[in-house]
């Protein structure tokens, strides 16, 4: 009888484990659901439920529960160690997990040398990789409102912490796992706060659920609202320094990145669309990231579980999580998970439930180390001819090194210095100045990166000038030439060209941030500062802040300093001691910060009198105010591009911008601002009335920036005099069409698509909004197909596309021969004021620098452009 009563619980659980598998809606909250029922589990390792007093998928966990587990099971398992290693803007702690056998524990910094040293192609030859473990970076919920990777990562530590038998001592004895339960902790807080908040006892699962549907700016993103799976190339933010750091201590073999997508989706994993793959990658790369997919397919088929393959994604662009292993010797593995973005949500396949979606990150993250196990010694093999192969190809490269610098701007030569090092990349100090290229490079202020390194591919990557692609679509961006982004002037160096005594010092760790001077010391008279440096605006603005009265040059100047008659330039900014409320110590104190901690070169002027062009005293030096911003942000704006415009202002400038909700235009006094930014956006909801009150805020002398489709809003409200470019369109449109397949319709749509390529412009160095420039040939980003005529005043378009624009990426010929000639920038006139149209958005992802002055000085200088010059 207890036989029978034994396998009828047996085929009870059996049954109640299918119909888990297959309906979404039966998914429970609960460990016997998630976790393999084949294996024993140390009963002094804590359950989530244990420590939180929840089971995951019953609420969406915070960050703060999260780590609070993570520390509990590290304390109670010699499994576990656990790492903090930066804080996010919110000061959230991130943290991973060194999860292994406990006898590697005791040998874990020898292991992650002996690992390391597989990347060396000087000594990895001598290496025996039969018994080498393999690391793994698992990473969950870069995306905050994707939390099930996140929820998930609980029961991951838990499992890998508590499960017994000879089966999992031998993974872990053969493995190094990198546990990373939450990449983007504020945005995972942000968004567990909505989705908790608006549980029902009862689960609703209406998608017009307020649960459902966040509010802007959703969770998605981090503090500032950006995006931290477009960072890890980047690294502009503590999320991403301290991840990359922690990825080339350890050099992993396989990065997990968890991710959801559409509610009526099903399950996705690498590998992603094969014609889209970046062609750097080397082929074995995707060989073994099927072979790894094997396992997920395995793994899901046993539960009965929809998932697709080498459909949606691409692993083009380096610069995502599941991308970025693949230029570094690793694998980097995408999965996405359907998401219910709540507790629950209807789809086309029933109800799905939040633990379900649980379950498969779970499910996923065990198949990764199935996988693993058993392709250990082919994907380390793999990471050895890796490096090898790279240094074989810089040797043999026809470009044998990159020479890049300005001396104008110390600020942006060392962020991009600071960028590569933070990739491992090799580079010198030029030991000499040179000329090649039609460039000339000094060296006090010049790089030189070899190709003869370990690093090639990746260099490779960064400085490439790609034009012609195996196909038209794009996940992401097509392009991201790092020197164009910089606006760096830059050269590829190829035989004769270079040579190894162009090697100075070479360059260690990270750079430290270059001070500027001041030359001639204390001045009573005046002191002024070009306008090159790219931390120029923060003196400026430090400089108001205090009270001090500044002016700016609208013409060129020369001056006698203690180094003699030095030019001055247009943009010149002139601090005169004289006319002040501060005495002449305080404001020689502000100038001294203004060297040390902006960098900048700033000169004691004794004498208003100049040799050559306008005096210190001259109507040409225009008065500044400070500017009073105020960022549209709200329901119709780009949240990424508001939260740019926020990064840019108040972690690199020290200004304090207001984010203004639009609903606030109706009742709002706009008079304590003089310069509004609205993004890319729609504005629709903003009414006849603020329409009316943002006219008269600008006839009284505001300045409106508009950025990419915001200027459609303002041309409809008779804001902005632009003319969008037309397209050329057939008489007989219709008549003359060929037939086409329907099958082809997706991607002859998508191929005129511009994602993101660099474009070749002019700018008017002149002009205010060209002022710290030294070159009038400017890159700049795009990723619209706005077009805009060039103004009919011939003073008002200060930067436009050349006849043949594409510096770099992908662009259809259409859209190529429409861009062409056409304005960047226009400015209107509107009364005293100004509205300044851009084609593009400067500030794309906080690392175009090249582009940040553009938007500054239209901030600052905005208000000294000649009502003339207007459109």
């Amino acid at each position: 009888m207890r036989f029978y009563t034994l396998l009828l619980g047996f085929f009870t659980l059996l049954l109640s484990t299918s119909v888990y598998a297959q309906n979404p809606a039966e998914a429970e909250a609960s460990m016997d659901y998630y976790l393999p029922q084949d294996v024993t589990y140390n009963a002094e390792i804590p359950t989530p439920e244990e420590v939180l007093g929840t089971v995951p998928g019953k609420w969406h966990v915070r960050h703060d529960q999260l780590v609070k587990y993570m520390r509990s099971v590290a304390e109670a398992s010699d499994r576990v160690t656990l790492h903090k290693f930066a804080k996010t803007y919110e000061d959230r702690p991130l943290i991973y997990l060194t999860i292994t056998s406990a006898s590697n524990h005791q040998n874990i910094e020898q292991i992650r040398k002996n690992h390391v040293a597989l990347t060396d192609p000087g000594r990895s030859e001598q290496l025996d990789t039969e018994n080498m473990p393999i690391v793994m970076y698992w990473g969950y919920s870069i995306h905050g409102d994707e939390s099930s990777g996140s929820n998930a990562s609980l029961l991951v530590a838990y499992y890998l912490a508590a499960a017994q038998g000879k089966e999992i001592e031998q993974k872990l004895k053969n493995s190094v796992i990198l546990l990373d339960p939450s990449l983007n902790p504020d945005g995972l807080n942000r968004f567990a706060s909505w989705a908790n908040t608006h549980k029902s006892k009862n689960l609703v699962s209406d998608p017009n659920s307020l649960e459902l549907n966040q509010r802007w700016p959703s969770g998605r993103t981090n503090h500032y609202w950006f995006d931290l799976n477009r960072d890890w190339m980047l690294v502009q933010h503590p999320e991403s320094q301290g991840r990359i750091d922690n990825f080339h201590k350890w050099k992993p073999n396989i990065l997990t990145d968890h991710h959801e997508m559409g509610t009526n989706s099903t399950f996705f994993f690498q590998p992603g669309i094969q014609s889209r793959t970046h062609p750097i990658t080397p082929e074995q790369n995707q060989s073994l990231t099927k072979a790894i997919a094997d396992y997920h397919a395995e793994q899901l088929d046993n539960e009965k579980r929809l998932y697709y393959s080498q459909e949606s994604f691409d692993d083009f662009y380096y610069g995502k999580g599941s991308t970025y292993p693949d230029v570094n010797g690793g694998i980097g593995i995408l999965f996405e998970q359907a998401s219910s973005r709540g507790h629950a949500q209807e789809s086309v396949h029933g109800e799905l439930k939040f633990p379900f979606t649980i379950k498969n990150q779970f499910l996923t993250s065990l198949s990764t180390l199935e996988a693993a196990q058993n392709l250990r010694q082919e994907i380390l093999n793999y990471q050895r001819s890796f490096f090898q192969e790279s240094k074989r190809k810089g040797e043999n490269a026809d470009i044998e090194g990159y020479v890049f610098g300005t001396p104008h701007d110390n600020a942006r030569t060392h962020h991009f210095v600071e960028m590569l090092k933070r990739h491992k990349v090799e580079l010198y100090r030029l030991a000499k100045n040179i000329k090649t290229d039609g460039e000339s490079f000094e060296a006090n202020s010049s790089f030189v990166i070899p190709s003869d390194q370990k690093q090639y591919r990746f260099v490779k990557a960064l400085f490439e000038r790609r034009t012609s692609f195996s196909d038209s679509l794009f996940y992401d961006v097509s392009t991201w030439t790092m020197p164009y982004a910089f606006n760096l002037p830059f050269a590829e160096l190829e035989g004769r060209d270079y040579s190894d005594n162009f090697l100075g010092k070479k360059v260690e760790g990270l750079p430290e941030f270059p001070e500027g001077q001041i030359v001639g010391d204390r001045s009573e008279y005046s002191y002024v500062f070009e306008w090159d440096e790219y931390y120029a605006p923060r003196a400026l603005n430090r400089l108001q802040e205090a009270g001090v009265r500044t002016k700016v040059a609208s013409k060129p100047f020369t001056a006698i300093t203690a180094n003699g008659t030095q030019k001055f330039d247009y943009g010149t900014v002139l601090v005169p001691v004289g006319p002040q409320y501060l005495d002449s110590s305080e404001i020689h104190a502000l100038m001294k910060k203004a060297a040390n901690k902006d960098g900048l070169t700033v000169y004691a002027v004794d004498s208003g009198l100049t040799p050559r062009g306008i005096d210190l005293g001259s109507g040409s030096f225009e008065d500044l105010e400070q500017p009073e911003v105020a960022v549209l942000a709200g329901e119709g704006a780009s949240s990424y591009e508001v939260g740019e415009v926020w990064h840019l202002l108040d972690q690199r400038y020290d200004m304090t911008p207001t984010l203004f909700p639009p609903d606030r235009l109706n009742f709002a006094d706009l008079s304590r601002y003089n310069v509004i930014v609205m993004v890319n956006g729609g504005y629709g909801n903003i009414s006849k009335q603020a329409v009316s009150q943002i006219k008269q805020w600008i006839q009284n002398g505001g300045t409106l920036i508009t950025t990419k489709y915001a200027n459609n809003w303002a041309k409809r409200n008779e804001l902005a005099n632009i003319e969008f470019a037309k397209e050329d369109e057939s008489e007989d449109e219709g008549k003359n069409v060929t037939p086409k397949p329907y099958a082809e319709m997706d991607k002859a749509r998508g191929a005129q698509y511009i994602g993101g390529s660099i474009f070749n412009t002019k700018l008017d160095l002149t002009h205010p909004l060209g002022y710290g420039y030294n070159d009038d040939d400017l890159t700049v980003f795009r990723n619209s197909t706005l077009f805009l005529e060039k103004a009919e005043n011939p003073y008002a378009t200060p930067l436009y596309y050349t006849e043949n624009p594409l510096a770099s990426g992908y662009i259809s010929e259409e859209n190529l021969e429409n861009l062409s000639g056409t304005a960047a920038i226009i400015v209107s006139d509107v009364g005293s004021g100004r509205v300044i149209s851009m084609t593009d958005n400067p500030n794309f992802r906080a690392f175009w620098y090249g582009t940040n002055k553009l938007f500054m000085n239209a901030v600052f200088f905005g208000q000294t452009i000649d009502g003339s010059s207007g459109n």
